[in-house]
């Protein structure tokens, strides 16, 4: 129901936007290739295959650090899309407002990169799992939009994108080699995280909404949440948490996870209803939240996966040496 209200203020909005002749507020960048990003893994990807080129104008919508499941696009965000050349997003039901921003588009012409697409039969669908706090969805399907969580999906999304570029063909070549080169980075730490999940198979238990459906999926791991990636509760039941708080016990894990931004109320509800009431709580960052100082901060999509692995590293030698 939320982003039902937020896909429709959306359209009002859209509308205002492209028939009030705003195009001339905004600066032009007529010699270069101005290239559109709602989420931040994909914004990092593109600015990794372009590298040093002089010629691409790289914009960032969710740079304020909001949550794409409740993301307005203001009437600037929506003539920037509108006049672009290439639009990359993710596609699921968090962007219903795109499909009015292309369609009276100022540039019939951009290049669309939906995530969701390119992924094809990768994409999995939303699931509820055994004590979570579920929402009621109307029996719609919803897909799990968290698809960069997958390192293998990145890969895909990075050539997809790549394609979307070959037409600047005087850095084809540039581009080219730099896409190579991040891949490798890439595969080199999905290497890590295989051998890490090699050595401890594990289930997770999350006191918080869980994102990381697309990375479980790449390990074989299993898991139990307080809630879906896209749920927009903040509050779980005492159900739920004392669900979450038997599954530690009987699992004898050592660790509840959260994720970045959480308070943590819930993973410390979880812990006090536990046997022992002893387990740390560790976060995992989901990379839907970076902001554009932490990017001026040197903040990266490789960056943040390095340090999800890191922590995991950590939670396993606690587990090891308990």
């Amino acid at each position: 129901m939320l982003k039902r209200i937020i896909s429709a203020v959306s359209a009002l909005l859209i509308s205002t936007a492209l028939f009030t002749g705003c195009y001339a507020d905004l600066p032009k960048n007529d010699n270069k290739i101005n290239i559109v990003c709602t989420v931040f893994p994909a914004y990092d990807w593109t600015k990794q295959i372009v590298g040093d080129s002089d010629n691409i104008n790289l914009t960032y919508l969710l740079g304020n650090g909001a949550d794409m499941h409740n993301f307005q696009p203001t009437a600037d965000d929506i003539i920037r899309i509108s006049d672009c050349d290439i639009f990359i997003y993710v596609g699921g039901e968090s962007d219903a407002w795109v499909k009015d921003v292309l369609l009276n588009a100022h540039n019939k012409n951009i290049r669309v990169v939906n995530l969701l697409d390119v992924l094809a039969d990768s994409v999995v669908e939303e699931e509820v799992k055994e004590g979570m706090n579920a929402e009621n969805n109307e029996d719609e399907t919803e897909y799990d939009e968290h698809i960069w969580l997958s390192l293998n999906n990145a890969e895909k999304c990075i050539n997809a994108i790549l394609l979307k570029l070959y037409s600047d063909n005087e850095n084809s070549a540039l581009y080219t080699d730099n896409a190579k080169r991040y891949i490798d980075e890439l595969k080199s730490l999905d290497s890590d995280f295989h051998k890490l999940f090699d050595n401890n198979p594990q289930t997770l238990i999350f006191g918080d909404r869980m994102p990381f459906r697309y990375f479980i999926e790449d390990y074989n791991l299993d898991y139990y949440a307080a809630f879906t990636g896209c749920s927009a509760d903040t509050e779980a039941s005492f159900d739920t948490i004392t669900f979450l708080a038997q599954k530690a016990d009987e699992l004898n894990a050592d660790t509840i996870f959260a994720i970045e931004n959480s308070d943590c109320t819930i993973a410390d509800a979880v812990i006090e209803n536990t046997k022992s009431k002893s387990q740390n709580i560790a976060v995992l960052d989901s990379a839907q939240s970076v902001t554009n100082q932490q990017i001026d901060n040197g903040v990266t999509y490789l960056s943040v996966m390095q340090k999800n692995y890191d922590t995991l590293q950590e939670v396993f030698q606690w587990w090891e040496n308990r």
